[in-house]
């Protein structure tokens, strides 16, 4: 259970300065684009684990990747990458950072409307939907969409519930086959994919491909490295230990986060209402982490 707690504290950790790093970005780099190099780069970088893993894996016996399993893994890369970022990056660049962080961490609601609709063991109870009755309460306290901050717009948070509702399908989808494909192939492997896919689309629609690379390499390495590489490992490590619920745990603690970074690195306000929610998502966090409790 250590490890499970690790992972969620740094997937929450690397996910909440997401929206900052992108808000950089996208004053520099296309939208389309930075999705597509963050997560060709992110990819790449967990290439070596996962071919460590798959041959760890075909030692013990493992089960081979058939052409139906490569082709489930296109189908998770084209959900998440060309859908679901392209929607978040839109929605982080049509609203505050911590704003845009917040929405997004809703997707634990979706979350749990997905797991309980395509998997046998995740299905919903009481104590789970009291924690999403609180952790909504929370997110409506933090986004107050009966009077905007500036910054904000309503096209934002559209487009990152959108977002956040894509996610959590793609986590749930992600979660058949983590074990059977292995958590750094199935990562590293939809990655790579979905950025083709979007690299596919990016000449069609007038969109840059590497221009103005080099002049932002630091923000790159960082929302490709640490943010799309560790975040995502970290989170699908702790799916792996536990079930689509618990992981989504890192998206109640994510708006926490999320505030902070936006206040040091973007010098965002953080109201009286934003601080109701953060205690209203910690106590649904609680809820949840605890079931005993």
């Amino acid at each position: 259970m250590k490890k499970l707690y690790l992972y969620i504290v740094l997937s929450a950790l690397f996910f909440g300065s997401m929206e900052v790093a992108l808000k950089l970005a996208g004053g520099a780099l296309d939208p389309f684009q930075i999705t597509f190099l963050r997560f060709l780069i992110g990819g790449l970088l967990l290439t070596p684990f996962a071919a460590h893993e798959r041959r760890g894996m075909r030692a013990a016996g493992g089960e081979p990747l058939t052409p139906r399993l490569w082709l489930w893994v296109a189908f998770l890369g084209a959900v998440n990458v060309p859908f679901c970022m392209i929607f978040f990056q839109l929605g982080v660049l049509h609203s505050n950072a911590a704003t845009a962080a917040v929405i997004f961490s809703c997707n634990p609601v979706f979350t749990m409307f997905f797991a309980h609709a395509l998997t046998p063991d995740d299905k919903m109870n009481r104590r789970k939907a009291l924690a999403l009755a609180i952790g909504i309460a929370g997110l409506v306290f933090m986004i107050r969409p009966w009077d905007l901050q500036p910054g904000n717009t309503f096209l934002g948070a559209a487009l990152s519930l959108a977002a956040a509702a894509v996610f959590a399908l793609y986590g749930v989808l992600n979660a058949k086959t983590l074990v059977r494909v292995g958590t750094f192939t199935q990562t590293a492997s939809s990655f790579v994919i979905g950025a083709l896919i979007l690299l596919a689309l990016l000449p069609p629609l007038g969109r840059p491909i590497f221009a103005g690379f080099t002049d932002n390499l630091p923000i790159l390495v960082y929302t490709s490295v640490v943010v799309t590489g560790g975040g995502y490992l970290f989170y699908f490590l702790a799916l792996k230990k536990s079930s689509p619920s618990t992981a989504a745990i890192v998206f109640f603690l994510k708006p926490v986060i999320a505030p902070v970074f936006a206040v040091l690195v973007l010098a965002e306000q953080i109201t009286w209402n934003m601080y109701c929610g953060i205690a209203l998502i910690l106590a649904a966090s609680y809820i949840l982490l605890f079931r005993k409790k």
